[in-house]
């Protein structure tokens, strides 16, 4: 009698064991031999620099094993919100996100925390969310880098105007902002005096229209850098337009190393940029997200925000090549 007792004991215990092993939990529910799961939702797919993020990150998360989600903004708050948010729903252990829109962003970490999901963003804004951890290009150092360029290559020239020029992005790109006040200190601290500061709006024909009215109002300057590329190139036209050498003349650096600003260094059209990596932002997060799973302490380079910096490098005409 106790020999027929046996049997179905034992399918019991097969039976409570087959349902301890859910393979659709994740996170913090998951088995701990289960596959990490990562869902990255993107800025946008269709510009250069978040096709690299993305590669970078995608390369990161299959190099240690981990199953990888992505999910595609295309430049759209609602679409940012419902994706990065099906994301979680689909069981990620962790999300990766380059938010369109940081301020749309406390839905989806409201979410990610009531699941136990660890949020890494990457680059453009958190939005004074509670996100793990941020990482971005160290804009500051990036403005140093070209204030520091552009006083050997004024000195170079054998100008001997103390006069430059910054042209900023728009108001609301508060990290960018740090490109403009990184290259003012920098620049002050060797000796030169910014004598106009004004927004180009991140956009190519505005950057054009005040470096138009710096040159009517400052003819002595000396030197420009411009916050991002595109108002960088058309900072250096409008030099061009007014009879004088954006290399040799007043010399004009950008921000962002894009396509258009390694083409204008390489016809001497453009002094130098400083060029961020995307590639290594994307597998900086991933990085990031494995120390959040296991839950071990992140070193931030502003921990007040969580900011964790990838460096940037000075692009000239005498490393340009160098540049992908």
């Amino acid at each position: 009698m106790l020999k027929k007792g046996l049997l179905p004991l034992a399918l019991v215990g097969a039976l409570a064991l087959a349902g301890c092993s859910d393979s659709n939990k994740t996170g913090s529910d998951a088995p701990k031999d289960d596959k990490v799961v990562v869902g990255f939702s993107v800025y946008d797919m269709q510009y250069e620099f978040f096709q690299k993020m993305e590669a970078g990150t995608k390369a990161a998360v299959l190099a240690k094993g981990w199953e990888y989600k992505l999910h595609d903004e295309k430049s759209d708050e609602n679409e940012m919100v419902t994706g990065a948010q099906a994301l979680i729903d689909q069981g990620v252990d962790v999300l990766i996100i380059s938010p369109f829109k940081p301020s749309a962003l406390g839905p989806i970490i409201a979410k990610a925390k009531a699941k136990n999901v660890p949020v890494i963003v990457d680059d453009i804004g958190g939005g004074g969310a509670p996100y793990d951890a941020i990482v971005i290009s160290d804009n500051a150092g990036g403005g140093k880098l070209a204030a520091e360029f552009m006083a050997k290559q004024i000195a170079a020239n054998g100008k001997t105007s103390k006069n430059v020029a910054s042209i900023t992005c728009e108001p609301s790109a508060v990290y960018a902002a740090r490109r403009n006040a990184g290259f003012k200190e920098a620049i002050e601290g060797l000796g030169f005096k910014v004598v106009a500061e004004l927004s180009g709006n991140s956009k190519a024909e505005e950057g054009y229209k005040v470096m138009k009215d710096i040159l009517a109002k400052n003819p002595d300057v000396a030197g420009v850098f411009s916050c991002n590329d595109p108002m960088g190139v058309a900072a250096a036209n409008a030099v061009k337009d007014a009879g004088k050498n954006p290399v040799t003349d007043i010399v004009t650096v950008g921000f962002n190393a894009d396509p258009e600003a390694l083409t204008a260094i390489k016809a001497g059209g453009l002094a130098a940029t400083v060029a961020q990596d995307p590639t290594a932002m994307g597998a900086l997060t991933v990085k990031l997200a494995e120390q959040a799973l296991a839950k071990t302490a992140i070193t931030f380079g502003n921990a007040a925000e969580r900011e964790v910096f990838n460096p940037v490098k000075l692009v000239n005409k005498e490393n340009v090549d160098s540049v992908k």
